[in-house]
């Protein structure tokens, strides 16, 4: 296959970047569409330019870091799929494809493809976590947990952490990443004792990093390489209303997200 690239090109968060062509060559449609890049990047170097920045590490669809835009649409346009994934066999001899880095305020280009995600890892530190003696692993059966609860737990940890629901989104919300991790723990019995301040620090975190607000366009779901659905957004709602029946004071940034909260 012969392709015609058009790539973003951005030296760091200052630089106003642009849009370069490239031409991939001989490209086998069984190779994924990071190894395509792989091929450009040393056909790049072999005529002294510098190559092409992105990230990647597990190329296994487990990492989330493979962030990039292909055609306008977050990991490309196969549902359930990571850019590391994607094959080049679901494209085209001749085809001109796109690539882009994710787009959001709260993810400032670090160069080219590359993007700054530590925002969704700072709400993460605000309180994605239990404080609880699981004891041995005899223990971890001791808590009867219903199979329900317990797949739809499984369900919203899958998140993979990568961004595509706030790339997809028009406001750049996170909603959809807060609401996988708060409701995968607030699922489970222990993520109860904390489940009211995770809520509240961590929607208060997602509001401080710059992310905007949900207003249920549901591109985040259609994005997401895993599949997580917006009901997920809707417990979300229900966990923070009740944080704030308990709660007569809370911050300015979670009172004006209160104002806005998204219907399930």
């Amino acid at each position: 296959m012969n392709l015609t690239l058009y790539v973003w090109r951005q030296k760091n968060a200052d630089d106003r970047g642009r849009l370069e062509q490239y031409e991939a060559h001989g490209i086998s449609p069984e190779m994924s569409f990071l190894e395509m890049l792989d091929i450009v990047n040393e056909d790049l170097i072999k005529k002294a330019t510098e190559p092409i920045a992105f990230d990647h590490d597990c190329r296994e669809g487990i990492c989330g870091s493979c962030s990039q835009v292909i055609n306008g649409v977050p990991h490309g346009q196969e549902e359930k799929t990571s850019v590391c994934q994607l094959h080049m066999r679901h494209f085209k001899d001749g085809d001109a494809i796109y690539i882009e880095p994710w787009r959001a305020r709260a993810f400032p280009v670090i160069k080219d493809l590359i993007v700054d995600r530590s925002a969704l890892d700072r709400i993460i530190q605000a309180g994605g976590y239990i404080s609880s003696h699981t004891g041995g692993v005899p223990d971890a059966n001791s808590i009867l947990i219903p199979k329900d609860d317990a797949e739809k737990a499984m369900d919203a940890a899958e998140c993979i952490g990568c961004g595509a629901c706030v790339a997809a989104c028009p406001n750049g919300s996170a909603m959809l990443f807060a609401a996988a991790k708060v409701s995968h723990l607030a699922m489970l019995p222990q993520g109860q004792v904390e489940a009211a301040r995770r809520v509240r620090v961590m929607t208060e975190e997602m509001m401080k990093q710059g992310f905007g607000n949900c207003t249920n366009h549901y591109e985040c779901q259609a994005a997401c390489p895993k599949g997580i659905k917006v009901s997920f957004i809707a417990k979300l709602n229900r966990e923070f209303i009740k944080t704030l029946g308990r709660s007569g004071k809370i911050s300015s940034s979670v009172d004006r997200m209160a104002d806005t909260l998204p219907s399930e």
